[in-house]
């Protein structure tokens, strides 16, 4: 197993992993935009440019079989903090083939990410857990976060007549 860091002309593969990873989470086909992969490498290209974002693979024999992406994350609201308070990365797009689950891959690569953030002086590093990966980022010493959420398309649907 050969874990390096992605150069840009994996940019599309990234862009796969990142599709697939919303296809096994149960997201159908029609739930995606068709130029999935043309908004995918265009994201990455700019948060290379402006966000110091930097991708991981695993390659098993020459081929690449799991993929991170990670970036400096640009926030949601008003960045008032000083970074001593707030810098936060933002790692995402963790995803292992099926093939090759179960055998540290993804804890792998999340400790890439975590270093990578860690050397741009990041104080904290965040993610979205799907249900599978949460083990293995609480093993890593991730905590659940205070985020709170409400479904808004469900909600609708008991409102309306």
């Amino acid at each position: 197993m050969l874990v390096r860091e992605a150069i840009p002309q994996e940019d599309h593969l990234l862009a796969l992993h990142f599709y697939q990873l919303w296809r096994d989470n149960q997201v159908p086909e029609q739930g995606l935009i068709d130029d999935w992969l043309t908004v995918t490498v265009e994201f990455i290209a700019n948060a290379r440019k402006t966000l110091n974002y930097r991708a991981f693979v695993v390659e098993v024999e020459g081929r690449v079989v799991g993929s991170v992406g990670c970036q400096l994350f640009d926030g949601l609201y008003p960045l008032i903090l000083a970074e001593t308070q707030r810098k936060y990365g933002y790692i995402w797009g963790v995803y292992v083939e099926p093939d090759y689950r179960g055998q540290g891959i993804g804890t792998r690569l999340t400790e890439m990410a975590v270093e990578y953030l860690r050397s741009q002086h990041c104080t904290r590093a965040i993610l979205h857990a799907s249900p599978s990966g949460q083990p293995v980022y609480e093993h890593l010493g991730f905590i659940p976060s205070n985020e709170m959420r409400l479904d808004l398309c469900e909600q609708s649907k008991k409102t309306q007549p």
